[in-house]
């Protein structure tokens, strides 16, 4: 009867450490799941995380081109007005013109060299709200 118990015994501790081994398996299978998922989502949190600083970039390089955009068409703008100054100052001291169509075209000097001014003003500002831009990054 020994060598019965002794198989028997055998058996049923074969069994157990089959058993055993499964749940173990089974344990480091669902411990290695679970780290996938963890990774998985983190890893989506930080494509996440990076779309929204690449739409943060666009934002401010689409935001520099437009006030460089900006200040162009404002020079362009300061040039053609000096421009026209320019032929009507030149108009007033070539031709003459009875007192009053001159004080007119005084006036319309005048007119000229404010929004001349202005315009130099925009472009400052202009230019200050780049520099900031710029200094974001």
């Amino acid at each position: 009867m020994k060598p019965t118990l002794q198989f028997l015994f055998a058996v049923l501790f074969l069994l157990n450490s089959n058993c055993f081994f499964a749940q173990e398996k089974e344990k480091t299978e669902k411990e290695a799941q679970k780290e996938q998922s963890d990774y998985t989502k983190k890893l989506t949190d930080e494509q996440q995380t990076l779309k929204k600083e690449q739409k943060r970039i666009d934002k401010h390089l689409r935001d520099l081109k437009n006030s460089e955009k900006d200040i162009e068409n404002t020079s362009k703008k300061i040039e053609k007005l000096e421009a026209k100054h320019f032929k009507l100052e030149s108009k007033i001291n070539t031709t003459s013109f009875s007192p009053e169509d001159l004080q007119k075209q005084k006036i319309k000097i005048k007119e000229e060299e404010l929004e001349i001014q202005k315009l130099k003003l925009k472009k400052i500002q202009q230019q200050n709200k780049i520099e900031g831009l710029k200094a974001q990054y």
